[in-house]
């Protein structure tokens, strides 16, 4: 009888156990040509680094909570840009505090044309360069990256005005190996589109 109950609780509260997920970063700005051109060291790119990063994300992202075998939930707000429907994207890229080969990887939105909701989950061992981290020394800082649809840099294109200025904002919450993101484990996104 016992082995049936602890059998019956695994079956019921196991995948609950085991979901885990943590935001990593949320931010949103509004980002100008002049920022786009000024960006330092690399035109087109805003930073996310220091205290916009989740102080409590793990060192570690293979063990104890394998974080490097799961996904990306990748939630893109964009609430604001210029008229004319101009294809736009973002490069998210990890910078890891110690890579190998490129050193560093990208997941992407994918292109937009309008403002409003972009979501996607993406598993971490499919993206841009994934292996070019060393995941169990942990993550530094993010790099976002506008972008066309044909993955050229907004300030190397002909008409910036295109792109800029822009508002979005952009939350990333990782998701362990056989783990399903939760929404309603991150209320401070519920409505969020509806509010703004």
């Amino acid at each position: 009888m016992r082995h049936a109950l602890l059998s019956l609780f695994l079956l019921t509260f196991a995948p609950m156990l085991r979901a885990d997920q943590f935001v990593l970063f949320d931010v949103t700005f509004t980002f100008t040509k002049d920022d786009a051109f000024n960006a330092k060291p690399n035109q087109s790119h805003y930073y996310v680094k220091g205290d916009q990063l989740n102080p409590q994300r793990p060192t570690d992202w293979t063990s104890p909570i394998d974080y490097r075998n799961g996904t990306v939930h990748l939630r893109l707000e964009v609430l604001d840009k210029p008229a004319g429907s101009q294809p736009t994207s973002w490069s998210v890229c990890y910078i890891p505090n110690k890579g190998q080969n490129h050193g560093y990887g990208c997941i992407g939105t994918g292109p937009y044309t309008e403002k409003g909701l972009v979501e996607k989950d993406i598993s971490m061992t499919s993206f841009w360069q994934n292996d070019d981290i060393i995941w169990s020394q942990g993550i530094k800082e993010m790099h976002l990256v506008i972008k066309d649809d044909h993955n050229m840099h907004a300030h190397k294109l002909p008409d910036p005005s295109k792109f800029f200025p822009t508002k979005v904002r952009m939350t990333l919450i990782q998701v362990s190996k056989g783990a399903t993101y939760d929404a309603k484990l991150v209320p401070e996104l519920a409505g969020a589109a509806k509010g703004k």
